[in-house]
């Protein structure tokens, strides 16, 4: 009885000795600083990972000595059961206990991309297939999700309202375009109602397709009401709307920077509001809230024209002759500052 005794005794000392053992194994594979040598480390978990494969692969870059403590610890804790893709952002002052924490937290990587107001539709699925982080997968403006999106129009220029868009790694150029539709769609619904009985157009399309005008017009914030109540009085009047923009966006690859008469005569450019009557078929850029607004609500005034000054600004008219003489001012004697936008903090 007493040798039995003897033998548990030691049995539990060992098993003690063991329990004490595996407690600061754990508490020190806690407590290890990650060993990241350049800045903007990062540690992406893939979706199907197991907890275990993505301590092996820090292990493996050299960034944990001790992942094995690691994984008992985090099956204890449960963390194992919520693991969260993406991508994490390491440092040198990150303990393996707070990266645990972070993957538990889900606390993944966040970019930002910008698509600005006037761009074109093929030139704002461009900037998002210039970041590294999305992926690409659009294959034009005539991708076909695109197209179910804005159906049943035939175009999906215009529908994507220019913002500052978050997202992780893994998202893709779609899936930001998807939000974009969205809230261009909700902000023409929520404006569409506030419309006043100055403005000529009679859908909400045309309200976009004016806007649009109005955005690749000017980017001078107070000059957008003016030039919505220029078109829309010319609208009005029966007037073409004759805007430089417009007649761009039909060359498409065909513009070399230089619009010529021969471009303003064409009459085989759908585009052409020198030649049309009307708004053009579709909008020709991304127009933002501020576009949208104006073309709702334009300024009243008695304005029909309006003229680029070289400032960034425009010089507006009454009539034909007035228009003709600021022409010869702002057009005919450009100097070596033109320029189609204001400088920095510029008054008008």
């Amino acid at each position: 009885m007493t040798r039995l005794w003897w033998g548990l005794a030691l049995l539990c000392v060992g098993v003690g000795l063991a329990a004490a053992t595996a407690i600061r194994s754990i508490e020190s594979a806690l407590q290890q600083t990650l060993q990241i040598h350049e800045p903007g480390t990062t540690l992406v978990v893939e979706p199907g990972d197991s907890l275990n494969a993505v301590l092996a692969r820090a292990s493996k870059q050299g960034w944990l000595t001790d992942s094995r403590w690691l994984g008992l610890w985090a099956r204890w804790q449960g963390v194992d059961r919520s693991l969260h893709v993406g991508e994490y952002a390491l440092d040198d002052t990150m303990t393996a206990q707070q990266l645990l924490m972070l993957l538990n937290a889900g606390a993944v990587l966040q970019y930002q991309i910008t698509i600005p107001e006037g761009l074109t539709l093929k030139q704002a699925i461009a900037r998002l297939q210039q970041h590294p982080a999305l992926e690409h997968s659009v294959t034009g403006v005539d991708d076909p999700r695109l197209l179910a999106l804005v159906a049943p129009h035939a175009s999906a220029e215009g529908w994507f309202l220019p913002e500052t868009y978050a997202f992780t790694r893994g998202d893709s150029d779609f899936d930001i375009l998807k939000r974009a539709y969205r809230l261009q769609s909700e902000l023409l619904a929520e404006l569409w109602p506030l419309r006043s009985d100055m403005t000529e157009v009679t859908t909400p399309y045309e309200a976009l397709t004016l806007a649009s005008l109005i955005e690749r017009e000017t980017s001078v914030a107070e000059e957008r009401p003016i030039i919505a109540g220029v078109f829309n009085r010319r609208l009005r009047k029966g007037m073409r709307l004759q805007t430089d923009p417009s007649v761009i966006y039909g060359l498409g690859a065909g513009y070399d920077g230089n619009l010529t008469r021969r471009h303003l005569r064409d009459e085989d450019n759908p585009w052409n509001t020198y030649r049309i009557s009307g708004l053009p078929p579709t909008p020709i850029a991304l127009p933002g809230r501020d576009a949208l607004e104006a073309a709702l609500q334009p300024a009243s005034g008695t304005s029909l024209y309006f003229v680029a000054r070289g400032d960034g600004y425009h010089a507006f008219a009454d009539t034909l002759e007035e228009h003709n003489a600021n022409v010869r001012r702002y057009q005919y004697q450009r100097g070596p500052g033109y320029r189609s936008t204001p400088a920095n903090n510029e008054a008008p």
